[in-house]
């Protein structure tokens, strides 16, 4: 079995590892745009370009599916990739989890990229998941290129900035940018001591486990995270074989890739 997951950077890690964790026998492909990104300020017609390259590169290996592990390349490029890839590679995007948090319980807060809080995208979703519940819109300039380049101190800012504009009322916020999920934890610590003292511990909604999770049932296969950590990894980079960013390795999810791939080069 061999699962791609593509993305401009980074944000493709959490959504790896969830899939390594349920099949660490399978083999991953991580297709990334170093030569590209960031893709969020291009125009819906280039992102769509640098998208398609990406998953070129990553259909190439024919892999059984191919997730598009980035909400921007998801929201512009998703129907041009199925269009070209499918049927014969199911291809997965990425939305983000409005609907279980609001299925919880508001209020909530999005925290999302500048380019896609408020845009009509988000409102859909909001619209169809979220009535009646009150949601929050939170942009995050700078943390998913923070995120991206590990600089400690570049996320800590960009997540304290968006901490102060999210409401002290709270119960979820939802990542809204595959990124975010990589410094989850350390958004929990910037929201939860702001909150008010009647709210309970704050819930954070990622996609990474539902989209590796739906990427399983599409090809038809079952969890074993029992399996025998046989799976390789292949890196590529701008369509070019590679190796794992170092910046990707300060994260625990990094972390738990490259070392399969040092176990299984």
């Amino acid at each position: 079995m061999k699962i791609a997951l593509m993305d401009s950077g980074n944000g493709l890690l959490a959504a790896a590892a969830a899939v390594h964790r349920l099949r660490p026998d399978a083999d991953l492909v991580l297709s990334s745009d170093p030569d590209g990104m960031p893709w969020g300020p291009r125009a819906p017609e280039d992102i769509i370009a640098h998208a398609l390259d990406c998953a070129r590169s990553a259909a190439a290996l024919a892999p059984d599916a191919l997730i598009v592990a980035c909400n921007t390349a998801s929201v512009h490029a998703l129907a041009a990739i199925r269009a070209e890839l499918e049927p014969a590679i199911p291809v997965i995007g990425t939305v983000p989890a409005i609907k279980p948090a609001a299925a919880a319980g508001g209020p909530v807060a999005i925290w999302a990229t500048p380019g896609t809080t408020g845009s009509p995208y988000q409102r859909g979703l909001i619209r169809d998941f979220a009535a009646g519940v009150e949601v929050t819109e939170v942009p995050c300039p700078g943390l998913a290129d923070a995120v991206q380049y590990a600089d400690s101190a570049a996320v800590n800012a960009a997540v304290a900035a968006a901490a102060a504009l999210t409401p002290r009322n709270v119960r979820s916020v939802v990542l809204g940018c595959t990124h975010y999920e990589l410094v989850a934890e350390r958004i929990r610590a910037a929201v939860q001591p702001l909150l008010s003292p009647a709210v309970p511990r704050l819930t954070l909604y990622g996609s990474a486990e539902a989209v590796a999770a739906q990427t399983l049932r599409r090809i038809g296969a079952a969890p074993a995270p029992d399996a025998a950590p046989s799976g390789r990894l292949t890196v590529l980079l701008s369509g070019r074989e590679g190796s794992i960013d170092p910046a990707s390795l300060t994260y625990p999810e990094g972390r738990s890739l490259g070392e399969a791939a040092a176990v299984r080069p």
